[in-house]
C-alpha cells in the first residue's frame, strides 16, 4: 500500500538577532526552531584549536578554541585519530593511560588539534574538551576513524541485534564506527539508512572545515540552526525550503551542492514585501504556543500545564456533544486530542514525563484507537520518545528527551510578579492585605493622614466595595498608580508623602 505523502514546507526567517525555522505539515505548524544570537549552547561543538600550554604535572593541556577563556583537555581525553593529520610522518600508535606526564609526547604549544566540547564553561572555569569526536543522531552515534558497531545493552534480543548489525555493516565503510541507541530497536532499514546518511552528510561538511579552516575556529556547531536544518530537517520528504535572506539561502545551497545536489532545486528565496511568517500565517500560529488551552475542531479542548520535569495534559469535551452515542463522542474527542497533543509536543518541545488524562473510555477497542492515533502522530518526532499504554487510572504516559532550548525559555523570562507560578494575587486578596496592614499599624498611625497607592484593577474593586474601609474613611485616601503592581500597594504618610509601607509589614 502506497504511503500517503504529507505536504511539508520549511519556512526560514533570518534576522541579525535571531533565525527562525518553521516546519509546516499540510499547512499546520508542527515545529518551530529559534536560534538567538545571545543564547548559544557550545556543548557538542567541534573546534579546530591551538595548544596554548601543556602541563605534565596536571596531565592536561589548555587549548585556544576562540572562546573568552582557554579550554581544558585532560590526558585521558586525548584521542590519536586527528593528531596524525598534523604529523603523518610519525604516527603515534598508543597512549599509555596510566602515565599522564607523557602528554608532552603528544601535544606541544602551537600544535593544531581537533576537539569537541564535553562540558560548557562554568563560572571562571573554561570548557572541558575531549578528543573523541562523535556526532549524535536520534538512533545512532557516528564516530569517524573508528570501525566497531556497539549496540545498546538494553536491546537484549540477539536476533534483533544481528538484524541491526547486518543493516549497518552494509551501510557504513570500514573507517566509521557507530553506537546503536536503545530507541533504534525495531526500526526499519529505511530508518537506519536515513539516519546514517544524515550523519555522514554532516561529517563530510566537517572534513572540509578540518582541511581548510584556520584555528582557532568552530568547525561544527552541534546546536547551530544552519547545520540542524541541513542534517535533520531538510530531505527528500520536504517539498520546498523557502528562505527570506538571499545570503543564507546561498550558503545552504552551496553546502547542498556537495552533499545532496538533488535537493538544491527545492531551495527558494522569498522576494515579496510582506514578512515571510505573515505570508504563511505563522506569526498568528506562534502566539497560540503560549496558551495553556488548545481548542479542537469538534469543539473539545486540551489544557497543557508545564513544570520543570513534568507536563500534565487534560482532555475535555468542551462544547462538543456529538451526533451519535456518548461513547462515540468521547472516542472522537480523544482521537482528535491525541493528534493535537502529538503536534503540540513537537511544537512546544515538551520533554521529561508527559502525563495525558484522556476522557474516560469504557471500550478497550476505543483506547487502542486513541493510543494508535497518538503513536502515529508522535512517530514523526525526531526527539527520542516512548508512549506507554493506559494505566489503571486511565492515564497515558509519554517520555521525551528535549532537543533544544524550549520556546518558552527562548521567548520569556521569569515573571517578577508571579514568581513563575503563572498567577498573581487576586484583587480581593490585595485588599485584605491592605486591611491587615492598617490593623497592624492602627496604634501607631491613629492621628496620621495616609495615601494608599494601588493598581487600577485593585482601585476598581475598592470603589465597588467602599464599606471595607468605612472605619478609616476620614483618615485614608486611595489613589490609582500605574507603577504599582496588581499584587502590591504603597502607603504614604501625609503631608510629606513618606513611604511607610515596609514599617508595618510582617
Amino acid at each position: 500500500m502506497k504511503k500517503h505523502h504529507i505536504l511539508t514546507e520549511i519556512i526560514v526567517n533570518v534576522h541579525p538577532l535571531e533565525k527562525r525555522v518553521a516546519v509546516l505539515e499540510e499547512n499546520k505548524l508542527v515545529e518551530l526552531f529559534v536560534e538567538k544570537l545571545d543564547r548559544q549552547n557550545i556543548v557538542g561543538n567541534i573546534y579546530k584549536g591551538t595548544v596554548k600550554d601543556v602541563l605534565p604535572g596536571m596531565g592536561a593541556a589548555f587549548i585556544d578554541i576562540g572562546l573568552e577563556r582557554t579550554a581544558f583537555l585532560h590526558y585521558s581525553d586525548i584521542v590519536l585519530d586527528f593528531l596524525d593529520i598534523y604529523d603523518r610522518e610519525s604516527p603515534r600508535k598508543h597512549i599509555h593511560k596510566g602515565d599522564s606526564s607523557k602528554i608532552t609526547q603528544l601535544l606541544k604549544p602551537g600544535q593544531e588539534i581537533i576537539v569537541q566540547v564535553h562540558k560548557g564553561p562554568i563560572g571562571s572555569k573554561g570548557a572541558r574538551l575531549t578528543g573523541q569526536i562523535s556526532i549524535p543522531g536520534k538512533y545512532l552515534v557516528f564516530f569517524p576513524n573508528k570501525s566497531k558497531i556497539a549496540i545498546s545493552r538494553k536491546i537484549s534480543n540477539s536476533h534483533e541485534k544481528n538484524r541491526i548489525r547486518t543493516i549497518l555493516n552494509n551501510l557504513k565503510p570500514e573507517n566509521v564506527g557507530l553506537i546503536v541507541r536503545t530507541e533504534a530497536e525495531g526500526n526499519s532499514e529505511e530508518d537506519f539508512t536515513n539516519e546514517y546518511n544524515a550523519l555522514a552528510k554532516t561529517w563530510r561538511l566537517i572534513e572540509k572545515q578540518i582541511a581548510h579552516a584556520k584555528p582557532p575556529v568552530c568547525i561544527f556547531e552541534e546546536n547551530a540552526l544552519e547545520n540542524y536544518l541541513i542534517r535533520d530537517l531538510f530531505g527528500e520528504h520536504v517539498d520546498r525550503l523557502v528562505i527570506d535572506d538571499k545570503a543564507f539561502a546561498k550558503r545552504i545551497a552551496a553546502q547542498l551542492e556537495d552533499i545532496a545536489p538533488e535537493l538544491v532545486n527545492k531551495v527558494e528565496v522569498y522576494k515579496e514585501d510582506s514578512p515571510i511568517f505573515d505570508a504563511w500565517a505563522i506569526e498568528k500560529k506562534i502566539e497560540t504556543i503560549f496558551h495553556s488551552r488548545v481548542y479542537l475542531p469538534s469543539g473539545g479542548n486540551i489544557r497543557i500545564e508545564q513544570t520543570e520535569a513534568l507536563v500534565a495534559v487534560d482532555v475535555n469535551t468542551g462544547s462538543f456533544t456529538g451526533s451519535t452515542n456518548y461513547s462515540e463522542t468521547i472516542k472522537k474527542t480523544n482521537i482528535e486530542a491525541a493528534c493535537e497533543i502529538a503536534r503540540q509536543i513537537r511544537l512546544r518541545d515538551l520533554s521529561g514525563v508527559i502525563v495525558i488524562d484522556f476522557i474516560d473510555m469504557v471500550h478497550d477497542e476505543h483506547k487502542r484507537e486513541v493510543l494508535d492515533a497518538l503513536k502515529t502522530g508522535i512517530n514523526r518526532d525526531r526527539a527520542k520518545n516512548k508512549v506507554y499504554s493506559f494505566t489503571e487510572l486511565g492515564l497515558v504516559e509519554v517520555t521525551r528527551k528535549r532537543m533544544r532550548t524550549s520556546l518558552v525559555a527562548n521567548y520569556s523570562e521569569p515573571c517578577p510578579n508571579c514568581n513563575g507560578t503563572g498567577k498573581i494575587l487576586s484583587r480581593d486578596a490585595v485588599v485584605m492585605r491592605i486591611y491587615r496592614w492598617l490593623s497592624r499599624a492602627e496604634y501607631f498611625i491613629r492621628n496620621d493622614k495616609l495615601r494608599i497607592l494601588v493598581h487600577a484593577e485593585v482601585m476598581g474593586f475598592i470603589n465597588k466595595n467602599k464599606d471595607y474601609f468605612a472605619a478609616y474613611q476620614h483618615q485614608i485616601e486611595f489613589l490609582e498608580d500605574a507603577s504599582v503592581r496588581q499584587d502590591s500597594f504603597r502607603v504614604l504618610s501625609l503631608p510629606d508623602e513618606k513611604d511607610i509601607t515596609s514599617k508595618y509589614t510582617t
